[in-house]
């Protein structure tokens, strides 16, 4: 749907964002909307009353770092929050950012987000050419690619995943927080074991 003009694509991180992106689908009334939602539980939050309409292609800092920037599109939301207290512990401070839209992008956020951090991580429950690489477009566009800005993009694998439980389907794909860790360990031209120790890879 990202290559429609004008098409507005959301990923809600919980049921509570859910609400306030039917809210919004339904408010938008000069083109075509859509969201995404995953298969599975919810996080088990207080849903609102009433949904509220978000700001179009406006997304939100979770988390304030200064070495890492993980950018979540939809439900891995949760797993960068683990992933970036995993990280704080080893001396990495991470912003974590829901970007809830894909399209249009919040390029404010993405600005803030490069210029500010050595190492920018997408997450997303999407395939190969969806929400990573519009980002990935867009900081080429910008130019925030050129001064050395460590990137990397986690998706879906392009192969079939066999049929389990949501949480082992993202942690077969490297979606999870072990997932998003050792991205970052990777990015950084570093290696992580079982044990948590850090090596030069």
């Amino acid at each position: 749907l990202g290559c429609l003009p004008g098409f507005v694509l959301m990923a809600p991180a919980d049921e509570a964002e859910l609400v306030h992106m039917v809210a919004t689908a339904a408010a938008i009334d000069d083109g075509p909307s859509a969201f995404r939602y995953p298969r599975g539980e919810g996080a088990g939050l207080v849903l609102p009353k009433r949904g509220t309409q978000l700001p179009i292609g406006k997304g939100r800092v979770v988390r304030e770092g200064s070495a890492v920037a993980l950018l979540s599109f939809g439900a891995r939301l949760s797993e960068c929050l683990e992933a970036s207290e995993q990280l704080a512990g080893f001396g990495l401070p991470t912003t974590v950012a829901d970007a809830r839209f894909a399209k249009p992008l919040d390029m404010d956020l993405l600005r803030q987000l490069a210029r500010n951090h050595e190492v920018l991580i997408t997450v997303e429950e999407g395939s190969s050419g969806g929400f990573g690489a519009q980002v990935l477009q867009a900081l080429a566009r910008e130019g925030l690619l050129d001064r050395g800005l460590k990137v990397r993009t986690l998706n879906l694998p392009d192969r079939f995943i066999e049929q389990n439980k949501p949480a082992a389907m993202y942690a077969e794909a490297g979606l999870d927080a072990a997932g998003i860790v050792a991205t970052v360990f990777t990015a950084f031209g570093k290696d992580a074991d079982a044990s948590g120790v850090v090596r030069l890879a």
